[in-house]
């Protein structure tokens, strides 16, 4: 392939994506963000309406002048993404058109996380069985996208935590292998950051951190406008800063950790505990259903303003602030996000991790950055890894 030709795939790679995260662009602006020529962008949007990748949306608000057409991805052209968010106790996946609207209903199952060699296997087959009832050819297929928590080489395709595959195979290949379609895996803050800069509240802007709170403590970091993977692609890992005064012992081996205090796991062991030393709580008939996971229980009851649960958030809470404001001090960032499941408490968050930066941040700097709920917080992960697909697929 000469260079022409691959500038030329690279740059109708780009168009999709660009209208893929904005939905509608004009050719100036796809001009201005493919940093190409407007007739050489004129030239490849013209042959992507040809294929049916892209149609023409009318007229752009007037500006004072003659009003450019909009362009955007036709999701009658029929290409898919397949997205996948694992966590420590459940994955779902879901299948998304180039629109990001819902092809295949999202399907869940309880997973839950260990280095249990078959689980592999049970990945695999769930993940099979779900492509294979919604009825879409492979070769519409562009990608799976799939995000984890835990050390993981997107680059490489490996994972060093879970999802261990012997002999020469990595995870990526594998299953690439076994389903038959691109597979593409990261680290699921990662993913969850690259969600909020594309789709949520980091849109636009080039420094983000993303505070994943789940059943874990995750940290996504947008440095310059693109994704910061680090020196070996683990950066990130904002969940063993040694802040716990607890002295307890971390899944990774080490105590002191800022999860084994503020991980939801954590938060649903204390509350159960609380319950058996007589406390009164909501959770004690909530957490009697088990058609919903604990963790998602006393999420619901924070919310309803249960006391056990809103003081045992909001303690965790605080020592996440205590952890952001390190952050703040180290990045100087103008945006935090805080994402992932844990961010539907919402305002409940708010209010302790502020009272910590108010007293472990340097207010110069903390004037400076600005403290947000994730508006697509319960979509994120799953938004995050068809982003992976997104970037890494070749459009045929």
């Amino acid at each position: 392939m000469t260079a022409t030709i691959k500038k030329y795939h690279q740059l109708r790679k780009d168009v999709i994506k660009h209208l893929y995260y904005s939905k509608m662009l004009t050719l100036t602006e796809l001009s201005k963000l493919t940093h190409k020529s407007l007739p050489l962008v004129t030239s490849t949007v013209n042959d992507l309406v040809g294929e049916g990748y892209v149609l023409e949306h009318g007229l752009a608000p007037s500006t004072g002048g003659r009003r450019a057409l909009t362009f955007l991805l036709n999701k009658q052209k029929q290409r898919y993404i397949v997205a996948v968010a694992v966590d420590q106790l459940v994955t779902e996946v879901v299948i998304y058109d180039l629109l990001n609207e819902i092809k295949t209903k999202s399907e869940i199952k309880r997973l839950v996380l260990t280095e249990d060699p078959s689980l592999i296997k049970t990945l695999t087959e769930f993940l099979k069985d779900y492509i294979s009832r919604s009825e879409i050819p492979l070769d519409q297929i562009l990608g799976v996208g799939i995000g984890m928590p835990g050390f993981v080489n997107s680059e490489l395709g490996v994972s060093h935590t879970f999802f261990k595959i012997k002999g020469d195979l990595n995870l990526k290949k594998y299953l690439t292998k076994e389903l038959g379609v691109m597979v593409s895996v990261g680290n699921d803050s990662s993913l969850i950051a690259l969600a909020e800069l594309k789709f949520g509240a980091g849109k636009g802007l080039k420094e983000i951190l993303v505070v994943n709170v789940g059943w874990g403590i995750g940290l996504g970091m947008i440095i310059n406008g693109s994704l910061f993977r680090g020196h070996s692609g683990y950066a990130g890992e904002f969940s063993h800063i040694p802040l716990s005064q607890s002295n307890k012992l971390c899944s990774c081996g080490k105590r002191g950790c800022l999860e084994v205090d503020t991980s939801l796991l954590v938060q649903v062991e204390r509350a159960k505990s609380e319950l058996e030393a007589g406390v009164s709580s909501s959770l004690e008939h909530l957490f009697k259903d088990e058609s919903k996971l604990p963790g998602d229980h006393f999420l619901a009851a924070a919310k309803a303003g249960d006391p056990l649960a809103v003081s045992i958030l909001s303690d965790a809470a605080f020592l996440i602030g205590k952890g952001m404001s390190t952050l703040i001090h180290i990045l100087n960032p103008k945006l935090i996000v805080l994402s992932g499941r844990g961010a539907i408490a919402g305002k409940i968050l708010m209010a302790p991790i502020q009272q910590a930066i108010n007293e472990f941040c340097i207010p110069r700097l903390a004037e400076q950055t600005d403290i947000q709920v994730s508006g697509v917080a319960l979509n994120s992960g799953l938004l995050g890894a068809a982003t992976l697909v997104i970037e890494n697929c070749n459009f045929n």
